[in-house]
């Protein structure tokens, strides 16, 4: 594992970096040191700043001996999920993954989007944890942590993996994506639909590409997005929408337009998330937002307290995906109003729902050339 226990200063300057998000790389919360960059008088911190250097993607494997990941929590609708990637190229500078790095050593910063940890035996271990006597099959969410389909999927392939796996187990799936990415799996996508056995989600922020490339810099435009919604329904896949996150004062007032262009793509079910600001996120936001809208910073974080009790951020259970309060109240409203006009169902929490997939046809295929006893006669 990675000891990321000194950052280097220079990955401390603040600044846009071309086809990055985070505008600063604090350091691990967990270290006991760390660097600042620090002005000498003579100004060479702003010279240093003004000529920041692109960053590239560096690949690290990941040695987790389990593909499937738990979770016991009452705000979600899922118990278990797949996460092939730590990390995500997309550089959506409101990501609630990003403080995650730290426990690996790295900074929910910048590298949070250039430090990727992949698992390269996930299909292999997946197969391991579906074979063991005794599980239950439920339907496993993918994409509720990082995305599944940034841009390292197009050459590593672990998706199509894990859904080759599923598809031979008859195993109920969930996707979420903000990738038209997905497109390169509908064969698999389209034929465990028709079992009952897949739904997919794709996430829209704006509707304005110039403002997603800002807020998703190396995710797919809007427009792609919605062109995938199209084209996975009319491949007979259930599709979802989820606006999300919505932001006060940069992208809520789209939430209707949203959910009515998808509406317009054949999607049946939609749900919409409200900021999210945890720990080292709410810092690297409000430096983003310095960054690119100086002039509505103070406003947008006003806002954003005022549905967290006059926090940042809350986190108890109940509150975390929609937020309290007025500003709160009326987000909601506006949702429910916009999905029941537009005849989408709801899903629960912002999450999308997993009702309607099946886990009856769920079966343990034979190992290839492993004979089975009743072969043997």
């Amino acid at each position: 594992m990675p000891d990321g226990s000194i950052h280097d200063a220079s990955t401390l300057l603040n600044g846009v970096r071309k086809g990055r998000g985070a505008t600063t790389n604090p350091a691990v919360r967990f270290d006991r040191h760390s660097t600042a960059a620090f002005d000498d008088g003579w100004d060479t911190l702003g010279e240093d700043a003004a000529e920041l250097p692109a960053l590239a993607t560096t690949l690290i494997k990941d040695s987790s001996r389990s593909a499937l990941a738990w979770n016991k929590s009452p705000d979600i609708g899922f118990d278990r999920s797949i996460n092939p990637y730590r990390g995500c190229e997309h550089g959506c500078i409101y990501c609630f993954a990003r403080p995650t790095h730290a426990y690996l050593g790295f900074s929910p910063g910048l590298d949070f989007e250039t430090k990727l940890l992949f698992k390269p035996q996930i299909a292999e271990l997946l197969e391991k944890e579906l074979r063991k006597p005794g599980y239950s099959p439920a339907p496993i969410a993918i994409g509720t942590n990082t995305d599944p389909y940034q841009p390292v999927e197009r050459t590593l392939k672990l998706m199509r993996g894990i859904l080759e796996v599923l598809e031979r187990f008859n195993h109920p799936v969930t996707i979420v994506t903000k990738s038209a990415g997905v497109l390169r799996d509908m064969d698999i996508l389209a034929r465990m639909a028709q079992r009952g056995l897949a739904r997919v989600c794709l996430s829209v922020t704006t509707l304005d590409p110039a403002l997603a490339r800002i807020l998703e810099p190396r995710a797919a435009t809007p427009a792609r997005r919605l062109d995938a919604l199209t084209k996975l329904a009319a491949a007979g896949i259930p599709t979802a929408v989820l606006a999300a996150p919505m932001i006060p004062a940069v992208n809520d007032m789209e939430l209707e337009r949203i959910l009515e262009r998808a509406a317009a793509c054949g999607v049946d079910r939609a749900g919409f998330v409200l900021l999210r600001l945890p720990l080292e996120i709410a810092d690297l936001f409000e430096a983003w937002l310095r960054e690119h809208m100086p002039d509505r910073a103070e406003r947008v974080m006003s806002l954003v307290r005022q549905t967290r009790e006059g926090a940042a951020y809350n986190s108890r259970f109940g509150q975390r995906q929609t937020g309290t309060g007025p500003y709160a109240e009326m987000l909601r409203h506006r949702f429910h109003v916009a999905a029941r006009r537009l005849g989408l169902e709801r899903t629960q929490q912002g999450h999308t729902s997993q009702s309607g997939l099946r886990c009856d046809l769920f079966s343990v295929p034979h190992m290839p050339g492993v004979a089975t006893q009743l072969q043997l006669f």
